[in-house]
C-alpha cells in the first residue's frame, strides 16, 4: 500500500509536501543522499524538492527497483494520472515496494517510490519532467496455450487429530473438454424445433423454464448439460441445470421465442431463424443479449441472498457489466486457450473492471446481518468474478462462442470460505468449475471481431440409411433426441425404427419455414453416403413447389362498377403502383398501401364506400 493515503489532486510537489508532517518529511528526506539535515519544514521541503528536479531527479528513478519504475510509469500515462493499485497487481501480480510498517500498519518507514507518488498521484509538475526519460509501460498480454490442460490440481486443508496440525492435500482432476462451436448451431435449431413442437413449458410470471421444459430441451442439446446430476445426489450439492435454462433466456430475449398458455411458441423472427444460417442467428442472440433485461446473471447465484429485497436498489445496469466482459474477450486470441483467471487479470489490468453492487453490504449469504458480503475484505472474486463466471459457462459457452474446459465445482473456488454461513457450501455457485476457454472463430464474429464466418461441415455419423423407396431406416447407433426431433418435422414415423418422406409431411415443414437444404445436409450426414437419386429428385420436386406461391401478406379487395373505372384506376400514374387488377371489376391493394390508395383515389375524384 502507498505511504500517503490523501486522495486530493494536486498539481506540484511543494502542494503534496505542504500536506505532510514534519515527522512524514523528515523520514522521506532521510531516503535522499545528502549531509544536510535540516528540522523546519520548509527547509525539508526545499532539500527534498532540489531532488526531484534536473539530474538529480533522474538519479533517484534509477535508484528506484524494476517494479517500482513500473509503478511510476503506469501512473503518468495512466489517463486519469492516478496509481491503480488491482490493475497494477492484476498486470505484474505484485505490488511495489512503498516501504514497511509494524504487524498493526504503524511505525511506517517510506521506499523510494513514496518520493515520486503521493497517495495515488504524481503531482502534474513532477509528471510533466518524468515523461522526458520515462517510456511507457509495456501494454498487457493474455497469457495463451496451445491446448487446454488436462488435469487440475484440487488442493485443500484438513485438520490431523493426530498430529494436531494442518495438513495440505492435492489430488488430479481431468477436466472435460467441451467443443462448443459446432454444438451450439445445432442446439439452436434443436431447441428451435422443441419449440415449435409446442414442448417448451415456462412459468408464465418470471419465463424460466420449469424442471420438465429444462429436462426436455437437455435431451435434444448435443451431449446434453455440462453437468447431470445424479438422483441420489444431496440437495445442497446439487449442480443444476445450465445449458438449456441458458436456451430457454436466450430465445426470449432475443425475440425468437414468446410466452403463450405456460409454453412458448415461436415468433415470426424465430421461424425464419429456422432456415436462416445459425451462425448469424446465434449474433443476433448476442447483441440483444448484451442489452436484455429478462434476467441478471447475478441472480444465478443462488447462494448470494438479497438481491430481491433491500439489495435490489444497490444492483448496477447489467449491460455495463457485459460490456466491460465482452471487451475482455474480445482481448484474447482466437484459438489459443486461457484460463480463466487470465480473463480476470484482463479485465482488471486493462481497466475493463466493473461492480455488480453499489451497496455489497445488502447481499449476503445466509444470514443477512452476519453473512453480509460488506463485512469488510476483497469481495471482487465473490461478487464480479461469480458474476463473469456465470456470464462465460451459461450464455458465451452455450452459444458457442467459447469452448471450454471445466470440473466438478466443489472445492475448486475455496475463496469464499472465511465467510460467516458458508461451512455447508460445497461450492458458491454451480459455475465454479469453469476453469479455462478457447476463443472460436464463431466468437470472433459475434464481437465483431471478423466481419464473416464459415461454420465447419455437419458432423457425419452413420446412424441410418436413406433408401431408394424413399424410407429411411434407422441401423446404427440409437438416433439422439435431437436427430429424432429432426425425422419427426419432416418425415412421417411408420415404426420404430422407419421414417417415410412424404409430401404433404414436407409441403407443412416448409409453410412452418423448415429448410429442404437443412434436410438434405442433414440426411447427408447422418447417413454418410450420398441420398439415392429417388429420393434427391424427390426433394428438388418437393422443394420447387414449396416455393412456387408466396405469402405476400393481406390486402384488400376493391370492386369497381364497371370495367371501365377498374382499368381507369390500375393504369393511373397516381394509383397503379398501389393496386392491382383482379377480373373485370376487381382491384386488389395491399394493406400497407391502402391509406396512400384511398388518398390517390380522392383525388381522381372517387371515393370507397363501405360495403352494405
Amino acid at each position: 500500500m502507498p505511504y500517503y493515503q490523501d486522495q486530493l489532486s494536486i498539481s506540484t510537489v511543494d502542494e503534496a509536501l505542504q500536506q505532510l508532517s514534519v515527522d512524514q518529511l523528515k523520514k522521506l528526506a532521510a531516503l535522499l543522499n545528502t549531509n544536510s539535515k535540516p528540522t523546519r519544514k520548509a527547509e525539508i521541503i526545499t532539500v527534498i524538492h532540489r531532488y526531484l528536479v534536473g539530474e538529480n531527479l533522474q538519479q533517484l528513478w534509477r535508484e528506484l527497483d524494476h517494479l517500482q519504475q513500473k509503478a511510476v510509469a503506469e501512473t503518468i500515462y495512466n489517463t486519469d494520472g492516478l496509481f491503480n493499485a488491482t490493475s497494477f497487481y492484476a498486470k505484474y501480480l505484485e505490488e511495489p515496494n512503498w516501504g514497511t510498517s509494524d504487524a498493526f500498519g504503524y511505525k511506517r518507514q517510506p521506499s523510494l517510490l513514496c518520493l515520486f507518488i503521493y497517495g495515488q498521484i504524481i503531482p502534474q509538475d513532477l509528471q510533466t519532467r518524468l515523461k522526458a526519460f520515462v517510456l511507457p509501460p509495456a501494454e498487457f498480454s493474455i497469457t495463451s496455450l496451445d491446448k487446454c490442460p488436462e488435469v487440475f490440481r484440487l488442493q485443500w486443508r484438513e485438520w490431523n487429530w493426530k498430529t494436531r496440525e494442518r495438513e495440505t492435500h492435492e489430488k488430479e482432476i481431468v477436466v472435460k473438454q467441451c467443443e462448443m462451436e459446432t454444438a451450439a448451431q445445432q442446439d439452436l435449431l434443436a431447441v428451435l424445433r422443441l419449440i415449435n413442437a409446442g414442448k417448451l413449458s415456462v412459468s408464465d410470471k418470471t419465463g424460466y423454464p420449469n424442471n420438465s421444459g429444462m429436462s426436455a430441451i437437455a435431451s435434444v442439446l448435443t451431449g446434453g448439460d455440462y453437468y447431470n446430476d445424479d438422483p441420489s445426489t444431496p440437495s445442497y450439492e446439487k449442480i443444476g441445470f445450465i445449458k438449456p435454462f441458458a436456451w430457454a433466456m436466450l430465445v426470449q430475449a432475443a425475440g425468437l421465442a414468446e410466452l403463450s398458455s405456460k409454453r412458448l411458441v415461436l415468433t415470426k423472427t424465430g421461424q425464419k431463424a429456422l432456415t436462416n444460417p445459425p451462425a448469424t442467428t446465434i449474433r443476433n442472440i448476442w447483441k440483444k443479449w448484451l442489452k436484455n433485461k429478462v434476467l441478471d446473471e447475478l441472480r444465478r447465484i443462488d447462494a448470494i441472498k438479497g438481491q430481491t429485497g433491500k439489495g435490489k436498489q444497490g444492483l448496477t445496469a447489467t449491460d455495463k457489466r457485459r460490456e466491460a466482459i465482452t471487451k475482455a474477450l474480445a482481448e484474447c486470441p482466437v484459438g489459443r486457450w486461457m484460463g480463466v483467471n487470465e480473463l480476470f487479470r484482463c479485465i482488471l489490468a486493462k481497466g475493463y473492471h466493473f461492480e455488480v453492487t453499489r451497496n455489497p453490504g445488502n447481499l449476503y449469504i445466509s444470514d443477512s446481518h452476519y453473512g453480509s458480503l460488506g463485512n469488510g475484505g476483497d469481495d471482487w472474486e465473490i461478487l464480479q468474478g461469480r458474476y463473469a463466471l456465470c456470464l462465460l459457462f451459461e450464455y458465451v459457452a452455450t452459444l458457442g462462442m467459447i469452448n471450454i474446459g471445466y470440473v466438478n465445482p466443489g472445492g475448486v473456488r475455496p475463496d469464499y470460505t472465511d465467510l460467516w454461513g458458508t461451512d455447508d457450501l460445497p461450492f458458491l455457485s454451480r459455475y465454479d468449475g469453469l476453469m479455462c476457454m478457447q476463443l472460436t472463430p464463431l466468437g470472433a464474429y459475434c464481437l465483431g471481431l471478423q466481419n464473416d464466418y464459415t461454420p465447419p461441415p455437419l458432423e457425419v455419423r452413420a446412424v441410418f440409411r436413406v433408401l431408394p423407396n424413399l424410407e429411411i431406416a434407422a441401423t446404427g447407433e440409437p438416433l439422439t433426441p435431437a436427430d429424432t426431433l429432426v425425422l419427426d418435422v419432416y418425415a412421417q414415423k411408420i415404426s420404430d425404427a422407419v421414417w417415410r418422406l412424404e409430401t404433404a409431411k414436407l409441403l407443412g415443414a416448409i409453410e412452418e419455414g423448415q429448410s429442404i437444404t437443412q434436410l438434405r445436409e442433414f440426411l447427408q450426414a447422418r447417413s454418410g453416403h450420398e441420398i439415392p437419386e429417388t429420393a434427391n429428385q424427390f426433394l428438388a420436386d418437393i422443394e420447387a413447389r414449396g416455393n412456387s406461391l408466396r405469402d405476400r401478406g393481406q390486402a384488400r379487395l376493391i370492386e369497381c362498377t364497371d370495367a371501365a373505372l377498374a382499368v381507369l384506376i390500375a393504369n393511373d400514374s397516381r394509383t397503379k403502383k398501389l393496386c392491382f387488377l383482379a377480373g373485370e371489376k376487381h382491384l386488389v391493394v395491399p394493406s400497407e398501401s391502402e391509406t396512400k390508395f384511398r388518398n390517390a383515389v380522392k383525388k381522381l375524384g372517387y371515393s370507397i364506400a363501405l360495403s352494405g
